[in-house]
């Protein structure tokens, strides 16, 4: 299965609540269709004796049985012709309001819902359209918000290339850079983790395990042990044996937990005392489940950690995935990666018309 029909099965929860939600705005607000071939004419409408009056010179009137059979044969191809076409309502103020309140309700936010609607309507306003060319508007609307941001996590030329993972308790941070760690692994590039979230042993042994299979090695500390004194270890290590790319995992932490997010900082300063530009990249993993409050947690993190980039992860769980286009809109990060399951493969670089199209169900 490829990776865009894996994201547009598993984005069901996003996509049907966008999908279903345009199909009734279009029906509800649909005009009636005069059926073609159906409504009655002038001629129909002329006296019975009309024939009686038919000028002299006028071809003779066909036969009542052949006009009888050419009129039922043309409304039953309007009343089939009008069964197959998909309704359509005029894009006016009114449908407007209804798709914008649609795309809140999606966690696309207030500004960047009404800036999308808006580009909808340029050019097309009061137009009729179905359900089909709604969706494929907003999903054009919404990868051109995309576009700027998606981004691929590139190597920077620095040896190592210091990559500091953070995140609130359970976005994903450790099975992100396990699945990171073994891409990066499989192209050729040498790679350490450094299990920074020194005070839960459970990351530590499941980094262990993610090492293990991409044949990575991973450096700990015992339990309790100042995180920022072992990232300055794994970094003075890995410039030691030339390795490519240095992930270092983080502790969860809540953004409104001042002590832990001075240790984050923390971390970052002591990192900088080995090397003034480490860390290369900062990347903040997300919870889609979160919805709107991933933008608080990246005001946050973006301030304290020095986020440069995201990677949203839980997709296949939730109804929220418009969150992460107003992301896009609101910050300009980069988006790195989005994930949608626990595989390897189901962590993928961000491609924003796949996710466009996945998260409208458009085709």
């Amino acid at each position: 299965m490829s990776f865009f029909n894996k994201l547009k099965s598993r984005l069901f929860k996003s996509s049907s609540r966008i999908e279903q939600g345009l199909e009734a705005i279009v029906e509800e607000g649909a005009a009636p269709e005069a059926e073609a071939g159906t409504a009655p004419d002038a001629a129909s409408r002329t006296a019975p004796d009309a024939a009686s009056r038919t000028a002299p010179d006028s071809p003779p009137a066909a036969p009542a049985a052949e006009a009888g059979a050419s009129a039922r044969g043309a409304g039953v191809l309007g009343r089939l012709l009008g069964r197959a076409a998909e309704p359509r309502r005029a894009l006016d103020d009114e449908m407007l309001e209804q798709l914008e309140e649609l795309l809140i309700a999606s966690d696309m936010g207030v500004e960047t819902s009404a800036r999308i609607v808006a580009r909808m309507a340029e050019g097309r306003y009061g137009k009729r359209l179905t359900a089909s060319e709604i969706k494929r508007l907003l999903a054009d609307e919404i990868a051109r918000v995309l576009e700027p941001v998606a981004r691929p996590l590139r190597l920077t030329g620095a040896r190592p290339q210091v990559i500091l993972v953070v995140g609130v308790n359970g976005s994903g941070k450790t099975t992100t850079i396990g699945k990171l760690a073994s891409q990066f692994r499989q192209a050729g590039k040498s790679v350490m983790i450094a299990a920074g979230d020194t005070f839960r042993a459970a990351a530590v042994e499941q980094l262990q395990i993610w090492g293990e299979r991409a044949g990575v090695p991973v450096l700990t500390a015992p339990e309790g042990s100042d995180p920022a004194s072992l990232a300055f270890d794994a970094l003075a290590r890995a410039q030691a044996e030339g390795v490519d790319l240095l992930m270092i995992d983080t502790a969860g932490r809540l953004q409104n937990r001042a002590d832990l997010m001075a240790e984050l900082e923390k971390i970052v300063r002591v990192l900088r005392k080995r090397d003034p530009d480490a860390p290369h990249d900062s990347l903040l993993v997300l919870d889609a489940t979160t919805g709107q409050n991933a933008l608080t947690q990246v005001e946050i993190f973006r301030e304290v950690g020095k986020v440069t980039g995201l990677v949203m992860t839980k997709l296949d769980g939730t109804a929220r995935g418009g969150v992460l286009v107003a992301l896009a809109d609101r910050f300009g990060l980069p988006i790195h990666a989005i994930g949608v399951g626990e595989g390897i493969d189901d962590l993928q670089p961000f491609d924003p018309d796949e996710f466009a199209r996945a998260l409208t169900g458009a085709e």
